[in-house]
């Protein structure tokens, strides 16, 4: 992997991560024009700079982290069922990985929902208070999202927004959750990775986390600006398109994989 397509896949990543577009699909469109080699340092480089994703949204709601311990309760609340279920179903959710035309066929049907998702929800309560029942249900929706393609960002602001949560409150509990989800499974997998790390690539993956922690920052501020005033039909007809433009690759006889 070079130091240009360690930038570009940490761009693709800070842009994609929290935003409701999936970004598996995203990687594997980026990977498959860049031409790389998927070997075990791609992989492990795929899955540790969300380390840096993770930091902007401490450093961007840091005030959040510090406001009382119920706010950690609640996260905990919410990130459970990921945590069961990931445990209980790991190898069905790796097969799952293996498969594009997943990807592919959830990024379309997820761009349907997005569509209509907004008339949907159109009465949020006046109280944005998150009980910790609203948690747990978010938590469940979060859970979706192990399917690849159907991305993590989507299903829990939608889960909020069942929750009577307007889009703001729901995209910004939706990256609260996604550091302890995040954390998690990054942490996992760079476990199953980590000899492929050594002083010669350290660099590339320092470069790699610092160019998505700066995307990150930016993509959140913006994706919450225009969340607010314009909603997810775009998002909608975007996750259409690419999911659309995966098919068509495949069909092309192009060897699309994941990492």
């Amino acid at each position: 992997m070079s130091i240009f397509e360690a930038i570009i896949i940490a761009i693709v990543e800070g842009i994609t991560e929290f935003l409701p577009v999936s970004s598996t699909g995203h990687m594997i469109i980026t990977q498959e024009l860049l031409g790389m080699e998927i070997n075990d340092f791609v992989k492990a480089y795929t899955v540790n700079i969300q380390f840096g994703a993770i930091l902007s949204v401490i450093v961007l709601y840091w005030k959040h982290f510090f406001q009382s311990v119920d706010f950690y309760f609640k996260l905990f609340v919410a990130f459970l069922p990921s945590a069961i279920i990931g445990f209980l179903l790991i190898d069905f959710i790796d097969s799952l990985l293996e498969n594009v035309v997943v990807v592919a066929v959830m990024l379309v049907l997820g761009g349907v929902v997005l569509i209509f998702v907004d008339k949907w929800f159109k009465n949020p309560a006046k109280d944005q208070t998150i009980s910790y029942p609203s948690a747990l249900k978010i938590g469940f929706f979060q859970c979706i999202a192990m399917i690849p393609g159907v991305s993590r960002s989507a299903a829990t602001i939608i889960g909020g927004m069942t929750q009577k949560l307007d889009r703001k409150t729901a995209a910004e509990f939706s990256f609260f959750l996604a550091v302890p989800t995040m954390f998690a499974a990054a942490g996992y997998k760079l476990l199953q990775n980590y000899k492929t790390i050594t002083p010669e690539n350290i660099d590339i993956l320092l470069i790699g986390n610092a160019v998505a922690f700066v995307v990150a920052l930016i993509a959140i501020k913006s994706f919450i600006s225009f969340l607010t005033k314009y909603g997810f039909k775009v998002f909608g007809y975007y996750r259409i398109v690419v999911g659309l433009a995966i098919l068509i690759m495949l069909a092309l006889g192009y060897d699309l994989k994941i990492t």
